[in-house]
């Protein structure tokens, strides 16, 4: 005869984890203290950061000088930049010089049109990318920007003057120049992608044959031969304006680039995917379309997104053709004798813009591809 016993079990306290193991304590001590030398280097990074830190916010800001009094010619006096050169930053100059370095030669009266250009540039950054805006409307969407910000630029409709290609310069000029630059070389790129793993000959020799031309040159020589060669082709009496010429040479150069980017997502998807689409019966558009190009590119989404900020800091390659861009605006803003000498403030300013933009798209393809790739992760 066995006797049972029920043994009741009560359940142990939960226990924090160490303090020292967890959190950005447990990072710190995994990461920068893990060692004697990693030690050392993290402490003598520390104390050079922060002896440098001090030294920027106290250039940037304490000892800054933000605006300067105008003489009795009514030009601004600049005599306390110069005293104060090496001690603080004269911000001064961005305060006097700003539109000209956003807008270029634009018209002074009609700066908030650039200006109303940015903003609708920015919305439709923001717009396209939302997911819940990635549907057929999202075309109708670009179409109807792009058309009110060609209207705003152009003017000569609706009481507004009408403003040349030639005065238009800064900002607006960057971001035309990245935004339908990538805008037509990403389909580009795809197709010619497409092209290079073709069955057929020709096509893909084509293929080939265009990005092997195009990656074997650098942008400044393809935007050269836009604005000095490829007039010489064209029959007599017709004339393409530069910014056009320059903007096709940039589709050109960046569908090259990402050409090959869609090509290396395209070669890592396995052979199952292609059979499977085969395997359901789809056509070759369809099953590029729904099946591979989707997955091909969610695998490439880090080396587009470099490619793109790489190409968005190439727009200041145009300077050479005369093209006013924001950097060469920048440029162009110092020339004044009062204001030489105080470029680094200048720099700065259109650094921190460029910063802007590129991190925004970076921590916006991080997190994309973070939520992209959710459902492929165990």
């Amino acid at each position: 005869m066995s006797i049972t016993t029920d043994t009741m079990r009560v359940p142990a306290p939960e226990r924090l984890a160490p303090a020292l193991t967890t959190g950005w304590m447990g990072w710190a001590r995994a990461n920068l203290f893990s060692s004697w030398l990693n030690s050392i280097v993290t402490i003598a990074l520390a104390f050079f950061i922060v002896k440098y830190l001090i030294g920027f916010v106290d250039w940037a800001f304490v000892n800054a000088i933000w605006n300067v009094p105008n003489d009795a010619a009514g030009r601004p006096d600049t005599s306390s930049c110069r005293d104060n050169k090496g001690l603080g930053a004269c911000w001064a100059v961005i305060t006097e010089k700003h539109r000209f370095m956003l807008f270029g030669t634009y018209p002074y009266e009609e700066h908030w049109r650039p200006a109303l250009v940015c903003l609708l540039f920015i919305g439709l950054y923001i717009v396209s990318a939302m997911r819940r805006f990635w549907r057929k409307e999202l075309v109708l969407i670009w179409a109807a920007t792009l058309t009110v910000i060609a209207l705003l630029m152009w003017g000569g409709v609706l009481g507004m003057a009408f403003v040349p290609q030639d005065r238009w310069g800064g900002l607006p000029i960057t971001l035309i120049l990245a935004t339908f630059g990538l805008a037509f070389a990403f389909p580009l790129a795809i197709l010619v992608a497409l092209g290079r793993r073709s069955k057929l000959p020709a096509i893909k020799a084509l293929c080939v044959l265009y990005v092997e031309l195009i990656r074997g040159v650098p942008l400044i020589s393809l935007l050269f031969m836009a604005s000095v060669m490829f007039p010489l082709f064209l029959p007599e009496g017709m004339n393409i304006d530069k910014l056009l010429r320059a903007q096709i040479a940039i589709i050109l150069f960046a569908g090259a680039y990402l050409a090959e980017v869609v090509r290396g997502g395209l070669q890592a998807l396995s052979k199952g995917q292609y059979e499977a689409a085969d395997a359901l019966g789809l056509s070759y558009w369809q099953k590029t379309a729904f099946i591979i190009l989707p997955q091909a590119l969610r695998l490439v989404i880090p080396p587009l997104v470099n490619t793109f900020i790489g190409f968005f800091k190439d727009t200041s390659l145009v300077l050479i053709i005369g093209i006013f861009d924001l950097l060469t605006a920048g440029k162009t803003a110092i020339i004044e004798p009062m204001w030489q000498g105080f470029a680094v403030e200048v720099y700065v300013t259109i650094g921190l813009i460029y910063f802007v933009f590129c991190f925004a798209m970076s921590s916006y393809s991080s997190k994309l591809e973070t939520e992209l790739n959710r459902g492929r992760r165990r």
